[in-house]
């Protein structure tokens, strides 16, 4: 009967860096995908270019990834951002840090990247079985000696000195991600933390986003209102969408209120358009721009003020009659647009679900993983990495570093031990 030294299950981000990592330390390796091709997900991040890690200290990590990120330490300590982009190096992919401190490769394309690490994990002591499903650890007094899996060609036993799970979450269940890792860990007897959709976009009630579908706007604050409170807020770019609302800042809300709208709260998302002025200073502007434009119609000042997409929506949402000119607009029509500057308020009613989340959040919880090592506290010789863990960032590129590192250290004690 045949034992290897690791098994892999899932060769995602994390799995194809495990499975590399314990091959490279001489163990011999089986890695087991379902899918027809290992890293399906990995060719989907950042929208096909690949988001590959976040270039920034540790502890803008720690600050970044929830619950709580100090549970990564090790991780982040044997194999952060220089060690992934070495071996991209290395391969040949060069790579350019865009705006937020986002690394990207340089050719924009998630398939070098994807690449560039299988060429890294090689070939030599690993064994590849795709289209294989796990179905179950086997599992002997307290310790994991195998797997049972099934593909075409029937079912059968895998035997193992070591297991690792990188099966990844729930999120784009077309690429493999199916909640598979968390059966697994729950047949040994891990605490799976809820799971949910993190870095969503959300649905809006109406239809004034999706006449607003393909407007960007950068440079604007976007808050949260949970039942009439303020209770978040982020800075910097989002996206409306048919659906409702989406990019960077709003994926990053989306956590939370993806919690509260679970919990029955009723959610709003208020769009502060001129974050860089009080309300004191931006009447002001309106004022001066409206005495200085005053014979000028309002639909055609309000160019100074908004992206010309907007503009018909403030009209309407106003009630302002755009052909009237500057000096005919009243105390109370300036208020309005005041308001709606400061706080252009959408009402959330939901999010796509796994289906467009870009990661899960919960998973096996953190206290029940040795950190030094990714191995469990509660079965001796089976590992986790990568999404299947109760860790995660948020947008930027946190999230495939923590899966090449977690994946790393897995793959490395799998075999120090």
């Amino acid at each position: 009967m045949k034992e290897y030294d690791v098994i892999v299950i899932g060769a995602g981000a994390a799995g194809l860096i495990a499975a590399g990592r314990a091959a490279h330390l001489n163990g011999r390796v089986l890695l087991v995908e379902k899918m027809r091709q290992p890293g399906r997900k990995l060719l989907i991040t950042g929208k096909g270019r690949c988001n590959i890690t976040h270039d920034a200290p540790k502890s803008v990590y720690y600050k970044n990834i929830f619950p709580g990120g100090r549970f990564l330490k090790h991780a982040f300590n044997s194999f952060f951002t220089g060690d992934i982009l070495e071996i991209l190096n290395k391969s040949g992919v060069e790579t350019t840090t865009e705006r937020g401190n986002r690394v990207f490769p340089l050719s924009n394309k998630a398939q070098d990247v994807h690449k560039a690490i299988t060429s890294w994990m090689g070939k030599k002591n690993i064994e590849i079985l795709l289209q294989t499903r796990v179905s179950s650890l086997i599992l002997h007094d307290g310790t994991v000696k195998g797997i049972r899996a099934y593909s075409e060609s029937g079912s059968r036993e895998y035997y193992g000195r070591k297991v690792i799970i990188c099966t990844g979450g729930k999120s784009y269940p077309a690429t493999g991600s199916s909640g598979d890792g968390y059966q697994l860990a729950q047949q040994a007897g891990h605490i799976i933390s809820e799971v949910r959709p993190a870095l969503v976009p959300l649905v809006t009630r109406g239809d004034i986003a999706g006449r607003l579908q393909g407007l960007g706007l950068k440079n604007v604050r976007a808050v949260v209102w949970v039942n009439g409170k303020k209770s978040a807020w982020e800075f910097g770019e989002l996206m409306f969408a048919h659906y409702g609302l989406s990019g960077p800042i709003i994926l990053t809300l989306s956590r939370r209120v993806v919690e509260e709208l679970a919990a029955g709260n009723q959610v709003e998302i208020g769009i502060d358009l001129k974050p860089a002025l009080d309300e004191a200073k931006l009447d002001n502007r309106l004022l001066r721009d409206l005495d200085s434009n005053g014979k000028k119609q309002v639909d055609n000042i309000f160019r100074l003020w908004l992206p010309s997409k907007l503009i018909p929506v403030f009209l309407e949402l106003t009630g302002i009659d755009g052909e009237k000119l500057c000096h005919q607009l009243s105390a109370k029509e300036r208020k309005k647009i005041l308001l709606m500057l400061k706080d252009f308020r959408f009402v959330v009613t939901g999010h796509p679900g796994y289906r467009e989340a870009i990661i899960t959040a919960g998973g096996v919880t953190t206290g029940e993983i040795n950190s030094r090592t990714m191995e469990s506290n509660l079965i001796r010789n089976l590992y986790f990495a990568g999404e299947v863990i109760d860790v995660d960032g948020n947008t930027g590129g946190f999230n495939l570093q923590i899966a090449f590192s977690t994946g790393f250290l897995a793959g490395q004690s799998s075999m120090m031990a």
